[in-house]
């Protein structure tokens, strides 16, 4: 198995972890072969381990001295044991990631092609539609809710953040990596994509002819399309107008609404049957 001492920098497989930013990862496609749809970074055994689960190819893995033996276990276990393992002092990693890897290791993975969001929409009946939401920590966090409560697939807007951003995989403790996901298109073309599939679109928004989540888990449909949307602005018109039934959440001590990523756990678990 391939473990490589990192004694300098200089070796240019380490580009991967130098200070990457996760869209000139994203982009990286762009500037050298191989890498067909990006890469993105996953922190952790845990995270490693979810990713070579769902089928992701890893390209290397950056370990601390005490990490080794288990990345290359799991990459042996994945069928991946040709995937070169760096592995360095806790001050020269930080220095060439500039963080210290509290959680041991960091593996650069190869981003799989995303499936049209007709192919997931086939069989479900539970989706989450994540609208315009910038924080990857709330991108994170409602992955975690989906997969910990039972959604059966999440679309992101075009103007949603990426949910292979490292924060993002780190907050969802790598369920981004298990629940299926892919890109949206927008409203006029996402609307009839939904109902044609037998969702009931259900938009978390507060306006005035918006029912109560404890009236609507009452009856709720067979198949459910739960639209969140950004932090602040809530949902966009078009999200409105699209939806079948408006929800919100009761609310009390004057306060109007929950944080995204609590908004979403709550709706969840009332539709989630």
């Amino acid at each position: 198995m391939p473990v490589v001492p990192v004694t300098t920098l200089d070796d240019p497989r380490l580009a991967d972890y130098a200070h990457a930013t996760d869209v000139a990862l994203k982009n990286s496609h762009r500037a050298a072969p191989g890498r067909e749809h990006g890469l993105y970074l996953a922190e952790s055994l845990l995270v490693l381990e979810r990713a070579l689960r769902a089928g992701h190819v890893p390209r290397s893995v950056l370990a601390l001295g005490s990490s080794e033996t288990e990345a290359l276990e799991a990459l042996a276990a994945s069928g991946h044991p040709g995937v070169p393992v760096f592995v360095g002092p806790d001050a020269l990693l930080a220095e060439l990631t500039g963080y210290t890897l509290h959680r041991g290791l960091i593996a650069s993975m190869h981003r799989p092609a995303l499936v049209p969001p007709v192919e997931l929409l086939s069989g479900a009946r539970r989706v989450v539609v994540i609208e315009n939401v910038a924080d990857p920590t709330n991108v994170g966090a409602i992955f975690r809710s989906a997969g910990a409560i039972g959604a059966d697939a999440v679309l992101v807007t075009p103007r949603c953040s990426d949910p292979f951003y490292r924060r993002a995989i780190r907050v969802s403790m790598g369920t981004v990596l298990q629940v299926p996901w892919t890109r949206a298109p927008e409203w006029p073309e996402l609307r009839p994509l939904l109902q044609g599939a037998g969702f009931h679109v259900a938009a978390l928004a507060l306006t005035p002819d918006a029912v109560s989540l404890r009236d609507f888990e009452r009856r709720v449909p067979e198949r459910v399309a739960l639209v969140l949307g950004a932090e602040g602005t809530g949902l966009t018109d078009e999200a409105i107008a699209a939806a079948d039934t408006v929800v919100q959440i009761p609310m009390l001590h004057g306060i109007d609404s929950l944080n995204v990523a609590a908004a979403s756990a709550v709706a969840m678990w009332a539709v989630s049957g």
